[in-house]
């Protein structure tokens, strides 16, 4: 193809050439091919693309469509249920929840209910009525002065620096006007947050707000902002669902002097946390950080978030609980079906624990070591619809984050561009041309309705399996598509053996 571009091409170009200046007209038309010519010649020769050295021009082509489809794929060729991560069914109901509009559906479910992964609520021919009271759990064991009455769903980890200012504004005076608590991630508390919403500070591995000169644990700035009114928990970030192992990322591109002050680190540089902390090493270590953080901030509720992974490593976490008497506030668990704006895809794809697994796991090692009562779990990782909330209270959940959702309640249209800041939406980027599309009032409007909304369907659900509350979720609410058939279930063995 290349030689006959060249060949051909020059024939082009000097054949146009001489027509326009016989006709003395329509001298565009060989200067636009010369150009294009010439840059054909340039493809010929560099040696970077194979692509566009063995098909001058006509190489481009292929990176334009490369660059376009993933919005191929979800405007022409996706169905209903197919979307990854999230179909879009899912995006379809946060977005009507989030504009205040009917979410009903017709014609009935395109689910295939006879498959083994369908799992639905096992109504009651005896409902009930469905409370309007949203629910809402305190937090805050025997060694907490300042405990916190949360909302049973929040919103989960998400930086400024990943998000925009004018997302993380939208998100903060949401989170106000619903009365729930917006987790900042680990990249420090922005002017952004501080709207008037409750906070959730997350302390992760490089102490962003809170380090010193070489990146440690600085008390003094910690202590500033964990007394803020706003702050009402602390969340040390152990590890993520998405990337667990591996340090968090913030591209150089998103990396601006603004951002750059907050976290106490040099703008422009892409910024990689340390895969672990620097305060503690073991278990104890990890213990005693908690009670540091918590006296610190005057007593208020302190937690870590991780996603489980050698599980003798949070065995030895609950051995120590009872050695030391120090007793975290909350665990935070992340699936490794969790979020993220940038991770190698051996990351996302392959390491760290499901949520679902995980929480089963950690809600027995807790009870085995008579701890469950001390602390509350929070349930975090791709907990988007009631049903999701549900199921993870079902596996002994108190509560739920959720990020992605909230993202999409701000117009997120998963273009899946978190990581090359070129969110169309003005979501998950620091340009400000694309930001500008993105209005604060609106957008806190769609967050606050999509967190009421959403959990308005959770108490219509309870309420349709015939439960008065959330104390009543268990596993035997839910039934799974192969039950019937196989009569087993990894997740409820308990509850089959009435079924025949």
């Amino acid at each position: 193809m290349r030689d006959k571009f060249l060949s051909w091409g020059i024939v082009l170009v000097a054949a146009t050439w001489v027509v326009a200046l016989l006709i003395k007209a329509h001298y565009w038309i060989p200067t636009l091919l010369t150009a294009i010519y010439a840059l054909g010649v340039y493809n010929s020769y560099q040696t970077k693309h194979a692509i566009l050295r063995n098909f001058p021009v006509l190489g481009y082509f292929r990176y334009f469509f490369e660059g376009i489809s993933p919005e191929m794929q979800q405007y022409f060729i996706e169905r209903e249920t197919d979307g990854k991560p999230f179909p879009r069914n899912q995006r379809s109901a946060v977005y009507r929840r989030s504009k205040n509009i009917s979410d009903t559906v017709p014609f009935g479910t395109q689910l295939e209910v006879n498959h083994r992964k369908y799992e639905g609520i096992k109504h009651s021919i005896y409902a009930k009525s469905p409370k309007e009271e949203l629910p809402r759990v305190w937090v805050g064991g025997e060694q907490c002065t300042q405990p916190y009455h949360a909302s049973l769903f929040n919103i989960s980890a998400m930086s400024f620096g990943a998000l925009s200012d004018r997302a993380q504004m939208s998100l903060n005076k949401g989170a106000k006007k619903g009365n729930f608590y917006h987790n900042t991630g680990e990249g420090g508390i922005s002017p952004y947050h501080l709207e008037g919403g409750d906070l959730c500070w997350q302390i992760g591995t490089g102490y962003f707000g809170c380090r010193d000169d070489e990146g440690k644990f600085n008390p003094e700035l910690f202590t500033k902002y964990s007394t803020l009114p706003s702050v009402k928990m602390i969340e040390i970030k152990l590890s993520q669902g998405a990337k667990p192992g591996h340090g968090g990322v913030l591209p150089g591109v998103k990396n601006t002097p603004e951002i750059a002050k907050i976290r106490h680190v040099q703008p422009g540089l892409t910024i990689i946390s340390p895969p672990s902390h620097s305060s503690f090493s073991d278990a104890a270590g990890l213990l005693r950080f908690v009670q540091h953080l918590r006296e610190l901030s005057g007593g208020k509720p302190v937690g870590f978030k991780l996603c489980i992974g050698d599980t003798k490593e949070f065995e030895d976490i609950c051995v120590q609980m009872n050695v030391l008497k120090i007793y975290p506030d909350f665990i935070t668990i992340d699936g490794a079906e969790g979020g993220t704006g940038a991770a190698p895809p051996e990351f996302s794809d392959g390491v760290g624990m499901p949520l679902e697994p995980a929480l089963i796991f950690v809600n027995r090692t807790l009870r085995n070591y008579n701890l469950r009562n001390k602390l509350r779990v929070i349930a975090s990782g791709k907990v988007l619809t009631s049903l999701d909330i549900l199921r993870a209270v079902a596996m002994g959940a108190d509560m739920c984050n959720n990020a992605r959702g909230f993202m999409f309640s701000l117009g997120c249209i998963q273009a899946l561009r978190c990581n090359n800041n070129n969110c169309p939406t003005g979501v998950a980027t620091q340009d400000k041309m694309l930001i500008k599309g993105l209005d604060v009032t609106d957008k806190a409007e769609r967050v606050y309705h999509f967190h009421k909304n959403t959990l308005h369907t959770c108490n219509e659900l309870i309420a349709a399996a015939g439960r008065s509350s959330y104390e009543e979720v268990d596993a035997s609410m839910f039934m799974r598509g192969d039950e019937f058939e196989h009569l087993s279930d990894k997740y409820f063995p308990d509850i089959l053996g009435n079924v025949r």
